[in-house]
């Protein structure tokens, strides 16, 4: 493994709070690797960009007062961090801009621009599905503002779970979403059937 690349992991591993937002980022690299297996595109790029996207969620970025956390661009704070600390991994100069390009585009509601920011984007969707996806939006209940309760957690899913899978470009990353959305409508229907009106 390349020097810059140890130290991407070792900064992530380091700041990552809560301790569960660090596996995140090796998985979403490893969906990476499988969506874009068939493609040609620079994987130095993607692996920055997937290890460095969330930084903006972890506590000592993120502010902590929650109306100013729920008002929170993590997505620019990443933008405005990541230029300076790939300068401090040795990463190469000639690529920083596109680790940045593929940083603003990774979000569903983004519009990619290159083929590194399209196989981060699928890689990141996946991970708001299936299993992963509900284990991390179950993880965040009562300490997000997103997630007050059950029943939110439950409205979130449910719109993964709609939107979504349509939004996905690649053809790996369709066949991948598969299993997931299966797993994720049995979960939301085993939910329903159990809680009822009751979830709360």
């Amino acid at each position: 493994m390349s020097a810059f690349r140890t130290r991407i992991e070792d900064y992530i591993r380091r700041e990552a709070r809560p301790i569960d937002k660090f596996g995140h980022q090796p998985r979403l690299y490893a969906l990476t690797l499988e969506i874009g297996h068939d493609k040609v595109y620079d994987d130095d790029i993607v692996f920055a960009a997937a290890w460095l996207h969330d930084i903006g969620v972890f506590i000592g970025h993120r502010p902590e007062d929650p109306p100013a956390l729920a008002a929170w661009d993590c997505t620019a704070y990443a933008m405005a961090q990541v230029p300076a600390l790939l300068s401090d991994f040795d990463f190469p100069a000639a690529k920083r801009a596109a680790v940045v390009e593929a940083i603003r585009t990774h979000q569903p509601a983004a519009a990619p621009t290159t083929i590194e920011g399209l196989i981060l984007r699928d890689a990141d969707i996946l991970e708001q599905l299936g299993a992963v996806g509900i284990m991390r939006t179950v993880c965040k209940i009562g300490r997000d503002t997103r997630f007050a309760d059950f029943t939110s957690a439950a409205a979130v899913l449910q719109k993964a779970l709609s939107s979504l899978p349509s939004q996905l470009h690649l053809p790996a990353a369709r066949t991948l979403a598969q299993p997931r959305i299966e797993i994720l409508q049995s979960f939301l229907r085993q939910l329903t059937a159990e809680a009822g009106v009751n979830l709360y």
